[in-house]
């Protein structure tokens, strides 16, 4: 029987601490909610950092390594850490902490877009952190960076670590841009390819939107890669679930959707992977344990990471 990948991205660089309390802020806050996911169902667990005194997104190495040395020690899970960061990092930036520490999978995004979180200041009007609100609002005129150059310097960069990559799809162009790469050999399959719905700047949630990525991947990578998905905010189960039905993998977290179902935050990530394990098992379908899932992606093993 095939068995769906549950990725958990559990805290993200996006949503700001004044929007939820559960939102995890701390090293330790972090580490809980990655192990709390993994016992839930998740095979994967994707890393932000953050400053723990004000929750802004940090990408520093050293502020990686408590919450990395803790989940590994309590948990079998996958760690894959972020290069995409935050809004305003530079690619130097966002790529120290997966060169630092090597981990099995590192998100690497595919392309350059607008990515607007603006709206967002018409739903959250309270901030606790200066830095909430102009962040959020510096994003109406903002390019998220990732030129070809961009990508060719994160592939060579971490060409010897032996990490592959969670490629992040948030257009069809995105997968002609992966296609690229993978033509020119710098890439190599099985390509863990999470395609993204819903953020301002990307492509929709509906159902044909879903399906034109899918078939246009299949179209450019036939069977040497594996399709993820994610939906953003309310469209993160409806797309979760329209994805394990047609064979794919999913993601969830607090990263995604701060929300577990209408009105109603999400107190932990491990509650929404849960929720999607119910829709996954409710399709007939098995979750991947970390270890199948290390066996799907041809992944290097937890123990060949440098934490």
């Amino acid at each position: 029987m095939r068995k769906v990948i549950i990725t958990c991205a559990v805290t993200g660089g996006i949503h700001t601490p004044s929007m939820s309390p559960h939102l995890p802020i701390t090293p330790e806050q972090i580490a809980d909610a990655a192990v709390g996911a993994a016992e839930a169902g998740a095979a994967i667990v994707h890393l932000h950092a953050r400053n723990p005194a004000d929750g802004r997104p940090d990408q520093t190495p050293e502020s990686f390594e408590p919450f990395l040395r803790s989940i590994k020690q309590r948990s079998n899970v996958v760690c894959n850490i972020t290069t995409g960061g935050a809004a305003g990092m530079t690619v130097e930036e966002r790529i120290r902490p997966a060169v630092r520490w090597q981990p099995e999978v590192a998100s690497l995004n595919m392309g350059s877009m607008n990515f607007g979180l603006f709206p967002m200041l018409k739903r959250f009007k309270t901030f606790q952190h200066d830095w909430e609100p102009a962040m959020l609002a510096s994003t109406d005129d903002f390019i998220f960076r990732n030129t070809f150059k961009d990508i060719r310097t994160i592939l060579e960069t971490m060409s010897e670590s032996g990490t592959r990559y969670e490629f992040e799809c948030y257009d069809t162009a995105h997968l002609h841009n992966l296609h690229y790469f993978y033509r020119e050999g710098l890439v190599k399959g099985p390509l863990f390819i999470q395609t993204v719905f819903g953020l301002l700047g990307g492509i929709g949630t509906h159902p044909d939107e879903v399906m034109h990525m899918k078939r246009t991947a299949d179209r450019l990578f036939g069977d040497d890669y594996r399709w993820s998905v994610l939906g953003a905010g309310r469209a993160q189960m409806p797309v979760a679930a329209m994805a394990a039905a047609m064979g794919g993998n999913v993601r969830v977290g607090l990263e995604d959707s701060l929300w577990l179902g209408a009105g109603q935050l999400a107190e932990t990530n491990a509650a929404q992977v849960t929720q999607v394990r119910k829709i996954i098992e409710g399709l007939g379908l098995e979750i991947a344990t970390p270890d199948e899932a290390r066996e799907i992606l041809a992944l290097k093993g937890g123990d060949q990471v440098a934490f």
